[in-house]
């Protein structure tokens, strides 16, 4: 075997190793996210990067740097999305998909999640669904540790708030903790 057929498949394996270890987290994070429909295509998409960008995947931190990856894909699609439904003259609010979470499970927990901003959601989901660290979630974010670590800190005690707000006034009314301020 010569030099550069070793070198494709030492490259090949730390790929399978890769992908074995993130294929099916990805998979979650992503069908999470998006519209069933789009997931197989997102993952394939941050797969494909992986691979690309295979050297650039540090050792210690693979599945949040896969994170990332998948965050921007996600991102990416969204924007594609919201050009395309322009065109057509569609508003993206309308079409853009909604996270897979149940709330008829827990309805406060929900009303209380969706009085928050996308930032801090996407923070406590990564810490809640996806069992991340701090440091974890500022591989994903692209923020240092510290600053993932106040962030979080600072999104559980508004989600905290907003709970007992809405278990004080009842979940049923429809509106969010930020409305009823507005309206006060």
């Amino acid at each position: 075997m010569n030099a550069h057929a070793s070198a494709d498949r030492t490259r090949r394996d730390r790929f399978e190793s890769l992908a074995s270890d993130v294929f099916e987290p990805i998979q979650r994070y992503v069908r999470r996210r998006v519209d069933p429909h789009t997931v197989d295509d997102i993952v394939s998409e941050v797969m494909l990067t992986l691979w690309r960008r295979l050297d650039d995947v540090p050792p210690n931190a693979r599945l949040p740097w896969a994170y990332g990856v998948a965050r921007r894909h996600i991102g990416n699609h969204r924007r594609a999305s919201a050009r395309h439904l322009r065109l057509v003259g569609r508003a993206e609010a309308e079409h853009r998909p909604q996270p897979v979470f149940d709330h008829t499970l827990d309805p406060e927990l929900h009303s209380a999640l969706e009085a928050l901003s996308v930032a801090d959601r996407e923070l406590l989901r990564l810490w809640a669904w996806e069992h991340l660290e701090p440091a974890e979630i500022a591989v994903v974010l692209g923020l240092t540790a510290n600053a993932a670590a106040i962030r979080l800190h600072r999104a559980k005690k508004k989600l905290g708030e907003n709970l007992e707000v809405v278990r004080k006034n009842g979940a049923s009314s429809g509106h969010s903790h930020r409305e009823k301020e507005e309206r006060s």
